[in-house]
């Protein structure tokens, strides 16, 4: 099945998405505005915090402000295409109902990943943009069209590797009767996503920086912007996407197999 069939696909259920968000209107503002405050009390916290200092491991306010828009960014983004269609997956292997994408015309993982559009996290991802651009502005910054498609990249780079470990959480739900502890594991490990690498020493480097990538996934684009583009910063991050990418492909198929339906 090529590119143009998947895009049909996903269409298809955005469309379903979005009428379906437009007849509970009032759900849709709700979540919406609950969005917009949990990202307005991080940005609030970053104000607070450099009120009394002017650096944080090295880095400014407004650069700060630049990491927390970036890494807000990236998880509007997760939310808004894959977050719930995720998480209804560990239900729907553990109730049978996983079935119905066995009988999907399409590659399983993609079919059951990418089902739901969640619009009111798309719609906060330009609050999250409008914070990048106002921090940027505020530091002077002037990227090249090259800079922004680089950043742009980076930004998709961490949205797979975020995408990648929340599927490797809740792909456990093949094996056991609840992976509900598992899946909480994810919301601990993407607050430090917010935080700059130069905070974590020792083995909190060797822990969130090198073996689960969740402060360079955001860094890694913030730092772009800020200085120029670095051979060894996109090599890297682009390595760990692939390898991220690849072993949650390895695991949810190998789950898969393990998958008892409904019917059986």
């Amino acid at each position: 099945m090529n590119f143009a069939h998947y895009a049909r696909i996903w269409l298809t259920s955005a469309r379903y998405s979005i009428v379906r968000t437009l007849m509970f209107r009032g759900d849709f503002f709700i979540w919406a505005l609950v969005e917009l405050f949990w990202m307005a009390v991080n940005l609030l916290m970053v104000s607070v915090i450099y009120q009394h200092t002017s650096t944080v491991a090295g880095w400014t306010k407004y650069e700060m402000m630049l990491l927390v828009g970036t890494s807000l960014l990236i998880q509007r983004y997760l939310m808004g295409f894959f977050w719930s269609s995720i998480f209804e997956m560990g239900r729907n292997i553990r109730s049978g109902n996983f079935d119905f994408f066995l009988a999907q015309p399409g590659n399983v993982m993609f079919m059951a990943t990418t089902r739901k559009l969640d619009p009111d996290g798309l719609m906060n991802s330009f609050v999250a943009l409008g914070v990048v651009v106002y921090s940027a502005r505020q530091l002077g910054l002037h990227p090249s069209v090259a800079d922004i498609a680089l950043y742009a990249l980076m930004v998709a780079c961490g949205v797979i590797i975020h995408y990648s470990m929340l599927v490797l959480c809740i792909a456990p739900a093949f094996w056991i009767t609840s992976a509900q502890g598992i899946e909480g594991s994810y919301f601990t490990l993407s607050e430090f996503s917010r935080l700059p690498r130069a905070a974590f020493k020792g083995l909190a480097q060797v822990a969130f920086v090198w073996i689960l990538p969740v402060v360079v996934v955001s860094n890694a684009p913030a730092s772009t912007l800020l200085h120029g583009f670095d051979l060894r910063v996109v090599g890297w991050l682009l390595g760990i996407t692939l390898v991220w990418f690849t072993v949650a492909v390895i695991f949810f198929h190998r789950g898969l197999r393990r998958y008892t339906s409904a019917s059986s």
